[in-house]
């Protein structure tokens, strides 16, 4: 079986931060499923990883390499081109982009250049993260769901535009929901439930297992990680898995990371008051910078909280393990494992941290291992830069 190895681009990752503090670049889910899963439905194989920071292998495993081995950089977004053309090289040869960017490589010596002038999307930055998220539902839609699998639609549901863009998963519950597809479809994963009242605008993906409340509003481009439960207003938000925003409250042009908690009547704003263009902050650089966007909201890293009515400024980023709460709009940016308000900061204990963790953790069935404790101080040790 061909063995593959999706790399991390150090630079890349260092620009991700703080979203891959706690994964891989190619962990990262942006349309219905994370960008590795996007190459693994492309070219089969035996998947490993070579994780930037030396500390996420015990997690995230490499395989062990041979001459043949591909070697695929993490933050490439997988189509049937690029897939083609990664396919098709020799042992020897490397694939680059017309500015001589490496791609991919057929051995982890490779230094024989051959050319892809085929389009090449990325995510490099944060904001690719949910800017690309509406294209990628539909291409994973396109590639993920075959005709006649879904279940039929409920007649409890109302459909806008075409029925046959609604794909419903098995043992998924929809029920008297508002589903418009007429800008794109919707996709609801195994064992999801869309509560009744519900307002669903595609191109949209609600995971496995994720929960829709009651009279959400949840606007294009949206992504609803595994496991996620959501109420209130989103739109164009990417939440990673095993999160909650609840309850009612505001955020759009958002990445959330796992493991977070938004509380009720949180809202985050994505447009500042004077239109001006958004600056945020870039953690290899410690200093905000220009995005040229218009509209960017909340980054949250995982495991990070937000008591109720919580208010969140424009382009607001918290590391790993922030625990926010109180009146007014803390600063845009919060270092990991970072508690308190706009009255200011403490440090988190480690002790304090691991027993939340393993609180929330448990409430979904899984298990905060030694090896994941170990990550975390690590990530503590590297956050300290920016305190």
């Amino acid at each position: 079986m061909q063995k593959i190895i999706i790399y991390d681009d150090p630079s890349v990752r260092a620009n991700l931060l703080p979203m891959t503090y706690t994964r891989p670049v190619g962990a990262i889910r942006t349309g219905i499923v994370t960008l590795a899963e996007k190459w693994q439905s492309h070219i089969a194989g035996e998947y490993g990883w070579a994780p930037a920071a030396d500390y996420l292998a015990e997690i995230f495993p490499a395989v062990e390499a041979d001459a043949d081995t591909l070697y695929i950089a993490g933050h490439l977004i997988a189509d049937a081109g690029l897939a083609a053309a990664v396919t098709a090289l020799a042992p020897g040869e490397r694939l680059t982009d017309t500015s001589g960017a490496v791609l991919a490589r057929r051995g982890a010596n490779a230094d024989t250049d051959k050319i892809y002038d085929g389009t090449v999307r990325k995510i490099e930055q944060l904001y690719d993260i949910f800017q690309l998220n509406g294209e990628e539902i539909v291409n994973d839609w396109k590639r993920m769901v075959k005709p006649g699998n879904s279940q039929v639609v409920s007649t409890t549901n109302t459909v806008i535009g075409d029925p046959s863009l609604v794909y419903i998963s098995e043992g998924a519950s929809v029920e008297g929901a508002f589903l418009n597809t007429t800008a794109g479809p919707i996709f609801i994963g195994p064992g999801a439930e869309v509560m009744e009242g519900s307002m669903l605008r595609g191109p949209l993906a609600v995971c496995e297992h994720a929960v829709v409340n009651m009279g959400a509003k949840i606007y294009p481009a949206t992504t609803i990680g595994p496991w996620c439960k959501v109420g209130g207003e989103l739109n164009n938000v990417v939440m990673q898995a095993y999160s909650n925003k609840a309850h009612d409250g505001f955020l759009g042009n958002a990445v959330i990371g796992e493991w977070c908690n938004i509380g009720a009547g949180c809202v985050a704003s994505n447009l500042k008051n004077d239109y001006t263009p958004i600056r945020l902050w870039n953690y290899p650089s410690a200093h905000f910078l220009r995005t040229g966007l218009q509209f960017c909201g909340l980054i949250m890293g995982d495991h990070s909280k937000a008591g109720i009515n919580t208010m969140f400024n424009t382009a607001t980023v918290l590391g790993v393990g922030v625990n926010i709460h109180g009146s007014g709009f803390p600063r845009n940016f919060v270092p990991s494992f970072s508690e308190g308000s706009t009255a200011g900061f403490t440090d988190v204990s480690m002790t304090k941290f691991f027993e939340i963790a393993r609180r929330m953790m448990a409430r979904r069935h899984v298990e905060l291992t030694e090896a994941h404790e170990r990550m975390f101080y690590a990530i503590r040790e590297a956050a300290e830069a920016f305190k």
